[in-house]
């Protein structure tokens, strides 16, 4: 099989999947909390036709080694985690996160999770949760008699009693990682630890190199239409260019077989 076959064929597949990442991001623009993705790729190993060879004596000059490559394959797929938009909610039980750092949340299985997605709900416990339902860590208990819930940018969470009290309930803590692209997605805006993330670093909102909470706001996807578009163009002219090599490839294989026919 002429190897510039397989070579078209996995530039046609990069593209492929660079489409799909580019794809979820899409599908995602309105996603809380979500953090839009790039597909990375490298060549593969090179065929040494000939190899670094002296002309004439040892003193001339040498001539490099002639390589041909083989195409290119996934390297790897990298979230970029800058910040999203903030969009007010008005709801008191909304945080957002400005800066680093995620909410911690406990798994029914009794890991540890992490989120950007601040929308939180009281539970029929009265236990601060997610949207799916996994509890906040640390556990906050919010009392059946509570109004005018706040959620300070401390990360504080308290309510006002008949009259004038301010009776603190808890306070949010946050995680931030070494490398936060090592996370690993589990959907449903979760993420959980990897050796590639680094073993995370605990501390209140504010606490040095921790962001800080923004009430009755939500962090938007950080997912940019426009630019999605123009790689998306990127992509599918470069998956056609490919494929127009691999139909190059195969008429002149044509021509050869009629040649010796």
């Amino acid at each position: 099989m002429n190897p510039a076959l397989r070579t078209a064929a996995t530039g046609m597949m990069a593209q492929q999947t660079r489409t799909e990442v580019i794809a979820n991001n899409l599908a995602n623009v309105n996603t809380t909390g979500f953090k839009r993705s790039r597909a990375q790729f490298q060549d593969l190993l090179y065929q040494t036709v000939q190899g670094t060879t002296v002309i004439g004596s040892a003193d001339a000059n040498t001539q490099s080694a002639i390589q041909v490559g083989r195409g290119t394959h996934l390297a790897g797929v990298l979230r970029q985690n800058s910040q999203g938009t903030l969009e007010q909610t008005g709801r008191p039980l909304d945080a957002a996160i400005e800066g680093e750092g995620f909410f911690q949340v406990q798994l029914p299985n009794g890991t540890t999770a992490y989120t950007r997605d601040g929308g939180f709900q009281i539970s029929d416990q009265g236990m601060l949760t997610s949207n799916g339902g996994a509890q906040v860590v640390p556990g906050i208990r919010i009392p059946p008699e509570a109004s005018d819930v706040s959620i300070s940018r401390t990360g504080v969470v308290s309510f006002t009693r008949k009259g004038s009290d301010t009776v603190e309930l808890g306070r949010i803590e946050i995680a931030r990682f070494p490398n936060p692209t090592g996370l690993l997605a589990q959907g449903e805006n979760l993420f959980t630890e990897t050796p590639g993330s680094g073993t995370p670093i605990t501390g209140f909102p504010t606490d040095e190199g921790m962001g800080q909470l923004v009430q009755g706001s939500l962090e938007g996807s950080n997912v940019e239409v426009v630019q999605e578009m123009v790689d998306m163009i990127t992509a599918q002219r470069a998956y056609e260019l490919n494929s127009k090599t691999l139909k190059a490839t195969d008429e002149m294989s044509q021509v050869a077989n009629n040649i010796v026919t």
